[in-house]
């Protein structure tokens, strides 16, 4: 018996037992690499990729726990500090595991790029809507078919975007979040967590950037439904805000 997982922005992605199915595409491969990658290394915070079906989907293993899907506002342990400290920890140990990947000549990936010395193969979608959470804890992140070549702190930027959160304020409004003036000691709390060394203040500007190049990113891959469906939902629109709003955060 299948069951349709909500969320997303593609859908599509259905329940069979314990595996998660959804149509296999050109970067399926790739990203079924990586995760096999991260299996070998006994990272626990991914889904395992088990293979293709006969209906030609990807088949991945289902971490355990409760997901947000379409859920507004988002559940308390979202917004909660110790889940900054989780993240932060999930995403150093996810750093960690891909130092040493070197994808396969050729490797396709959905946002693009070629990897090189120097980049990682990043997650480039660690938010919430991607968590499975259980009993208190972080059981890890779903949904890898945005992941690519990028550097750490352009991954890690997303991350903070994301569960800091820095987004627009009329987007975390709608999530749940309410209380900004503790945006500064969270985005503090959260660099701690994963161990970055420089300054706060100075990777807003890396968050910026990759915001930024978030936001041209969708614009330029319009020819695909789901990011047409981004454009047309305003999904851009409040990029472009959230990095207006960043030109006014200070780091106190």
């Amino acid at each position: 018996m299948e069951e349709r997982l909500d969320g997303g922005n593609a859908g599509g992605a259905v329940r069979v037992g314990d595996t998660v199915r959804k149509p296999a595409a050109p970067w399926t491969p790739a990203v079924h690499e990586l995760l096999d990658h991260l299996r070998d290394k006994g990272f626990s915070g991914a889904p395992r990729a088990v293979g293709i079906d006969e209906r030609g989907r990807e088949i991945l293993t289902s971490l355990d726990g409760e997901t947000i899907g379409n859920r507004r506002p988002w559940p308390r342990w979202v917004h909660a500090d110790e889940t900054l400290d989780q993240v932060g920890g999930w995403l150093r140990a996810h750093h960690r595991a891909v130092a040493d990947f070197a994808p396969s000549s050729g490797a396709v990936w959905r946002g693009g790029g070629r990897w090189e010395p120097g980049l990682l193969v990043g997650h480039n979608d660690a938010a919430p809507y991607n968590a499975a959470w259980r009993d208190g804890r972080l059981t890890g992140f779903f949904d890898w078919d945005f992941a690519g070549p990028v550097t750490a702190e352009s991954d890690l930027a997303f991350a903070a975007f994301s569960w800091v959160p820095l987004h627009a304020r009329h987007v975390v409004e709608a999530e749940g979040f309410t209380d900004f003036a503790v945006r500064p000691r969270r985005l503090r709390r959260f660099l701690t967590a994963y161990g970055w060394s420089g300054q706060a203040e100075d990777f807003l500007d890396v968050v910026r950037a990759r915001i930024i190049a978030q936001a041209e990113g969708i614009r330029g891959l319009t020819d695909d439904p789901v990011f047409a469906e981004m454009v047309r939902n305003g999904v851009v629109d409040s990029l472009d805000r959230a990095v207006e709003e960043l030109d006014g955060f200070t780091v106190t």
